[in-house]
Parts: structure tokens; C-alpha cells; sequence
């Protein structure tokens, strides 16, 4: 070999090694809490701790130290994934450059205010401090009402990135920023490419996604990053994200399938940028953004598919109230909405959302919401729809405020009421995937706004310049490969992916002599079990914590369930995530029992019940849910109730802090027979204007002889119930007052019933309720 090639040998030797990482020589692997906590106490700038992989219970991990920038200090998993923090756990940060990575909090809740915390306490903060490639999944309190925060940031510059955090089901927001104290203000915190999994519903306020700041520091600078995250199914409450801050950027998120929307609740000057918001084109319950206050600038986003109304809607730009206290809405002020595209989107833009000048009778002066944006500018947007809308606009106040310019909509030629500034013609939208739709057709014709400050817009939806042709709409230009816009291998942690569980499960076959409670207990999620015809003695409740369905295999002959279990126990337990389909059965109980019922207490996440064909008797209670439970959907359906004390009890939420029992209740081709009281008793209290549930469905269904200790005097009690549908039904001979008294300034209506010696339906605009605030 020449000095040349020897020369060669050695610069490739040298690039090899400068390009390879360093292994720190300072690392430690402990294997218990006592050498984990000592580890952090003695840890320098550039050590390296590891946590041995296992499960690591009940550990409080408070890391503080002194790193650098060129040398943080890393707690890090032996294996990403394989170091499980489970029980009374939590992490918290406080020092500089401190970072943790590979943790997997699960079967477990905080002890503390949170589960990940960027401070030890108000005296002690984190700064330039990183949580990354972790998970958080499940980690709810045991009780509903007990709040906390899964990542609360404090400090300044700290950063949430690659994580999957999915499950939250307690009260409180997932990622919470504050910023009380100088020392928290201009934070530049960073919210990135995470993976935000299912939130289930809460049944209430306070379980948004993400909550930057309150209403009392809402006029403090924030100056947070919320930026390529995916949030999927993120149905916590009608805001998925809550701006309370100023100066926020919100950029290339993805929403799906969120029952919510991107709310700049408080504080001024969002930048809302490059977000995708998809829904299923049938939910109203999936939104886009909510505006509120001033300056905001929402530019280049796409909204595809969705129906939501009102403080759902793909745009709702709301009222404000005059002379606003901090806490509730402030008037829209010097807003941009630019180059932004809707396809098949219901009403999209709605303007005055939320004025309720009609219920001055019922609220104080100070809660009335009668303030119009003003200098609101909408122009350079795209709208299509291949089914033409009525309405594109809705304007629930006067529009006065609000200037169009150079926005363009095929409506497929049905006419609307005319707007200047929204023009209506005819191109093509072509499809990229199955959720991008962009213009087929040339649109440099249309000739785009150049407003104030226009020239900063300066890349559109995909990162392309538009410099050269700056069309109308999120996209500039056509893209030239596919793009997978729901790829969710971008976001999250590298090596976790969420478990789906099977559609469908095993058969179980059973007969009478069988041990129910022992085939219930060793069966599988998802599986069935199938009753052979005959009596089934039961005298303990049946603990139900998985999916399962429990049906007679002959429908033609039922099989029936005979519980003689104590007074006030339930039958069928509704446990955390018990998840019940009961079909085809005979069920009695011994007049002093119940049915259905939820846990007394530790209902830490939600169950369903769902209950057809079936004949239901002898009972104190149908169903009983308690305190702090909830359920994502109650149904019954062609059952038949009759000889029971009471009905369908879902009103323990008395608080009167926006709370409910369950999300859905439907009811449908059921009949009713001598149920004293609690027939349908479904509550929810308290003034609370972004709370727009429940949904309560009766159709089709027959009430007799029921109500008659029915205390109040009406029949179905549906207080404070957002969302009520009466129809198709026949009540004759139920010794009540009312059928029931429904809320006409909400969603309640009632069609079609027949009524006779049953009082009646009576409808009242405005219900006085307890004012949260």
C-alpha cells in the first residue's frame, strides 16, 4: 500500500470517528430507587444515569442539577420502553439541561399536581429542561373530580417532544403552561411532534388536550410553540387546545377526528398556521377554530369533512362581552383570517357565535356577550363543496365588523345570501390522498389581497414559497408525490406503538349450572358469552371491567338471569372500562336491588352499556350511576321495563360545575310500566356556555302508569341537558305534572308523541341555573 492510499486510510479513519457519537464515560445503570435517588443528588454536567429495565413502582424521581448546553445531565431507560413508572410515581425538573428519555408511566396515577413537572416547587424551576421519547398512557387519578396534569410546564425553554400521552380521563388539562411569576413569562416553551392519543370524554369542562396559562394571567406573554403534533380522537371537552396567553404559535398540527377545537380561549396575538382538521363528514361534534380576542392571525390551514355548529364550527369567530373580566370573553379585535382552505365542510364560517342576547332575563348584564368582532379581515380563502350549502355563512349577530376579500367558493350553484367579497364560481378540486383535496384547476385568475402585512405570509400549508405565484388558499401549488397526511410514524415516541384491541373475540358457551362470575372473570376482552336457555341464579354481582357480551343464544328463548344479590348491589358492576352489550335476557331482581350500577367511587375512566331485547323487572333501580362516574354511551333499545322502583338515575353531578353522568343516552322503542320515580332522570348544573352536552334521545317508545312517586311531578327529567330529542313516543296514564320541561333556548325539542292523562311537554326558553364563575 503507497503513502497515498495509507493517507487516504487515515482521513477516512479520522471522519469515522469525529462523525461517530461519543459514549459517555460518566455513565451509571442503577437497579433500585435508593441508588436511583442518590445518583441524582451527586449528578454533574455530562452524567448519564440509567435506569435498569423493569418496573419501577411507586418511584418519585426528582431530578435537579446543573448541566450544560454542550453537556446535559440524562436520566435515561436501559431500553426505551422497557422501564415501566408505575403505581404513586411522578417526575419532576429542576435545574438547567436536564433531560429524560424512554420512560413509560402506566398502571399508576400522580400523588402530586402532576405527572411530569418542569419545577421541584415555586422556588426551584426547571430551564432548558427536555422530556422526550416517552410515554404516559392511562395514568388517571381514581377519581374523576381529583385534577391534575400529566406534563406541567414552568420555567422557561422547556421542551415536550416525541412522546405518545393518551387516556386522560380525570378532571384537568393533559399539558398545562403556566406562567404565574416573571420567572415564567416568555417562556418559549416547545410542544413537539408528540402524539396526543385518544382523550375519552369527560362529561364536563376541564379536560382539554393542551392549556396554555389561565384566565387570571391571560394578559401575559407565553410566547409557546405547539407545532407538528397529531392529535387523534382528543375528546376530552369542546376545547382540544386552550390559548390563555399571548403570543402562542400554533403550526402543521393534525387534528382527527377531535370532538373540539384549536380555542384562543384568552389572550391575544395566536398565530394559527398549516393545521389540518379532519372530520368524518357525518359528526357534528368534530370542530376547527374558535376565536376570541385580538390580533390573531390564522393562515394557510385546511378543514376537510367536518359538520360541527356554532362553538364547533370549522370557523367561529364568537361575541365578546363588553368591559370583558378576565375570565370570560373579551370582543374580537384586528383579526386575520388568509389562505385557508375548506372542503365539504358544513356552515364553516360562523360569525357572533355564542350572542345570547335572548337570555338577559336569566343572566346578569355582565354575562351577556353582545360585543361584534370589529376589524376582522377574511380574505384569500377557498371553500368547495360537492354538495352545495344553504348556508356557508352563518351570522348569529350583525357581520358589520367583518370585511371579505378575494375569497372564492364552488357551491356547485346554490345560491346564498350574497356576501361581497366571497365569490362564487366554478373550479375542480383533485385528490392527493384520501383526505388532501387541492384545486384541479388554474386559480392564478383570481386575483389575491395584498393586505397589511400580507408579505410575511410567505409559504403555504406544504412549505412551498409562494413568491412566485401566491394563490388563493392553503396550497400554492400542486405537490408532486402523494402525501400521507395521517402518517402517524411521524409523531410520537420511536418505539411505541398503541395497542389496538381485536374486533372480535371468542364465543363463550355457557348453561345454567355454570359459574357466571368465573366465566365472566377468566374471559377475554371482546369475547362473548352465549346462554343456553334456562335460570341463572345469581347472588353477587357480576364485576364487568373488559368488553364483553352476554346474550341469550336463542333469541327466540331467553334465558333468565334471577339476582338475589344484597339490597342496593347491582347485578352487572360496571367497573373502569367495563364495556357491556347485553342482549336477549330475561333479567329480575328482588325489588330491593339494582341492575345496573357503576362503582361508588374509584371510577377512574369511563364504561358503556347497551342493553336490546331484553325484559328488565323487580328492581329498586334500572341503572344507578354515582358520583364521578361516567359513560361514554347508555343505549337501550327494544326492552321492556315494569315493576321497579326506579328508572335510568343519572343525576349524582350536583356540584353544578358543568358536570354530567354520561354523554350519550338513547333510548329507542322501549316500554315503560309502573316505574314509580327516576323514570329518566338525567342532570347536568351550572352556567357553563361551552359545555354542550348531553344528548339525551327518546323515540319511539311507550310510558305507562309510571311517575307516581315521582317527587317534582315530571316524568323524564332532563335539567340543564344540553341536547334532548322527544320524539315518536306515547305516554298515557303516568300521574305526573309534566311529561317533561325541556330548554328552548338549547337543543331540546319534542315531535310527534301522543299524550293522554300524562300532564304534558312544556318548553321553556330560558332555565335559571347556577352561575359557575
Amino acid at each position: 500500500m503507497n503513502n497515498k492510499h495509507y493517507f487516504y486510510l487515515l482521513m477516512l479513519v479520522i471522519i469515522i470517528v469525529g462523525c461517530t457519537p461519543s459514549v459517555p464515560t460518566n455513565s451509571k445503570l442503577v437497579t433500585s430507587k435508593e441508588d436511583l435517588y442518590k445518583a441524582l443528588i451527586n449528578a454533574k454536567a455530562g452524567d448519564e444515569i440509567i435506569m435498569a429495565n423493569g418496573t419501577w413502582k411507586d418511584v418519585a424521581i426528582v431530578f435537579t442539577g446543573e448541566g450544560t448546553k454542550q453537556n446535559p445531565i440524562r436520566l435515561r431507560a436501559e431500553a426505551p420502553g422497557h422501564v415501566f413508572i408505575e403505581g404513586e410515581s411522578f417526575l419532576k425538573f429542576g435545574g438547567q439541561f436536564l433531560e429524560v428519555s424512554g420512560l413509560y408511566f402506566r398502571n399508576g396515577y400522580t400523588p402530586e399536581k402532576a405527572v411530569v413537572a418542569f419545577r421541584i416547587d415555586k422556588n426551584k424551576i426547571a430551564n432548558n429542561c427536555r422530556f422526550t421519547n416517552s410515554v404516559i398512557e392511562n395514568y388517571n387519578q381514581l377519581q374523576r373530580d381529583r385534577p391534575d396534569h400529566w406534563v406541567e410546564f414552568w420555567g422557561r425553554h422547556n421542551q415536550l417532544d416525541h412522546c405518545y400521552i393518551a387516556g386522560k380521563s380525570n378532571q384537568g388539562p393533559t399539558v398545562r403552561v403556566d406562567i404565574k411569576g416573571n420567572q415564567n413569562i416568555r417562556n418559549y416553551h416547545k410542544i413537539i411532534n408528540n402524539y396526543f392519543g385518544p382523550r375519552p370524554r369527560k362529561g364536563g369542562p376541564k379536560g382539554e388536550t393542551i392549556q396554555l396559562g389561565d384566565s387570571y394571567t391571560s394578559m401575559s406573554p407565553s410566547n409557546t410553540l405547539v407545532a407538528n403534533n397529531y392529535f387523534d380522537r382528543c375528546n376530552g371537552e369542546v376545547e382540544v387546545i386552550s390559548s390563555k396567553t399571548n403570543f402562542n404559535e400554533f403550526r402543521n398540527n393534525l387534528f382527527y377526528k377531535c370532538e373540539g377545537s384549536l380555542v384562543t380561549r384568552h389572550g391575544n396575538y395566536a398565530i394559527i398556521d398549516g393545521n389540518y382538521f379532519i372530520g368524518d363528514g357525518k359528526s357534528e361534534n368534530f370542530g376547527g377554530i374558535r376565536l376570541i380576542n385580538t390580533g390573531h392571525w390564522v393562515t394557510n390551514n385546511y378543514f376537510f369533512n367536518l359538520r360541527g355548529k356554532k362553538f364547533r364550527s370549522s370557523l367561529a369567530i364568537m361575541n365578546g362581552i363588553p368591559k370583558s373580566p378576565l375570565n370570560r370573553y373579551n370582543q374580537v379585535t384586528d383579526v386575520v383570517v388568509a389562505h385557508n382552505t375548506w372542503v365539504n365542510c358544513n356552515s364553516p364560517w360562523q360569525f357572533g357565535v355564542g350572542q345570547n342576547l335572548n337570555q338577559r332575563e336569566v343572566l346578569p348584564q355582565s354575562e351577556i356577550r353582545s360585543a361584534r368582532a370589529i376589524r376582522t379581515l377574511i380574505a384569500n380563502n377557498v371553500l368547495y363543496n360537492e354538495v352545495g350549502d344553504s348556508l356557508p355563512i352563518v351570522a348569529h349577530d350583525k357581520i358589520d365588523g367583518i370585511t371579505f376579500k378575494s375569497n372564492i367558493i364552488n357551491n356547485q350553484g346554490v345560491d346564498f345570501k350574497d356576501v361581497n367579497g366571497l365569490r362564487q364560481t366554478k373550479f375542480q378540486m383533485t385528490s392527493i390522498n384520501e383526505y388532501l383535496f387541492i384545486p384541479k384547476d388554474d386559480l392564478t385568475k383570481y386575483v389575491t389581497y395584498q393586505g397589511f402585512e400580507f408579505d410575511k405570509i410567505t409559504k403555504d400549508i406544504l412549505g412551498r414559497l409562494r413568491s412566485d405565484n401566491n394563490l388563493v388558499g392553503a396550497v400554492n401549488t400542486m405537490p408532486v408525490n402523494s402525501m400521507a397526511v395521517l402518517d402517524s410514524h411521524k409523531y410520537g415516541a420511536s418505539w411505541f406503538t398503541p395497542e389496538s384491541e381485536p374486533a372480535t373475540g371468542k364465543t363463550l358457551e355457557v348453561d345454567s349450572n355454570s359459574n357466571l362470575n368465573e366465566v365472566i372473570l377468566n374471559a377475554k376482552s371482546g369475547d362473548t358469552i352465549s346462554l343456553l336457555t334456562g335460570d341463572y341464579y345469581i347472588d353477587k354481582p357480576l364485576r364487568i371491567d373488559k368488553n364483553l357480551t352476554i346474550r341469550s343464544k336463542k333469541p327466540g328463548s331467553k334465558a333468565r338471569i334471577l339476582y338475589t344479590g344484597n339490597d342496593q348491589s347491582p347485578l352487572f358492576e360496571l367497573n373502569p372500562k367495563g364495556f357491556l352489550k347485553v342482549e336477549n335476557l330475561i333479567i329480575k331482581g328482588s325489588k330491593k336491588n339494582y341492575a345496573f350500577a357503576s362503582l361508588k367511587e374509584n371510577m377512574s375512566s369511563r364504561y358503556k352499556l347497551s342493553v336490546s331485547k331484553c325484559e328488565i323487572s323487580e328492581f329498586n333501580y334500572v341503572l344507578k350511576a354515582y358520583k364521578q362516574s361516567f359513560a361514554d354511551e347508555i343505549n337501550f333499545d327494544t326492552t321492556i321495563f315494569y315493576d321497579c322502583e326506579n328508572g335510568i338515575e343519572l343525576s349524582e353531578e350536583t356540584n353544578d360545575k358543568g358536570d354530567y353522568n354520561v354523554e350519550f343516552l338513547n333510548i329507542h322503542n322501549c316500554q315503560f310500566s309502573n316505574i314509580k320515580s327516576n323514570v329518566i332522570d338525567y342532570y347536568r348544573g351550572g352556567y357553563d356556555e361551552s359545555t354542550i352536552g348531553g344528548n339525551l334521545s327518546v323515540s319511539n317508545s311507550t310510558f305507562s302508569n309510571c311517575g307516581a312517586k315521582e317527587a317534582n311531578g315530571i316524568l323524564l327529567n332532563t335539567r340543564g341537558i344540553i341536547n334532548v330529542d322527544i320524539s315518536n313516543n306515547t305516554f298515557k296514564n303516568n300521574k305526573v305534572k309534566l311529561v317533561a320541561l325541556l330548554w328552548g333556548a338549547k337543543n331540546n325539542k319534542h315531535t310527534k308523541n301522543t299524550i293522554s292523562n300524562s300532564g304534558k311537554i312544556l318548553v321553556k326558553e330560558n332555565i335559571q341555573l347556577t352561575l359557575m364563575y
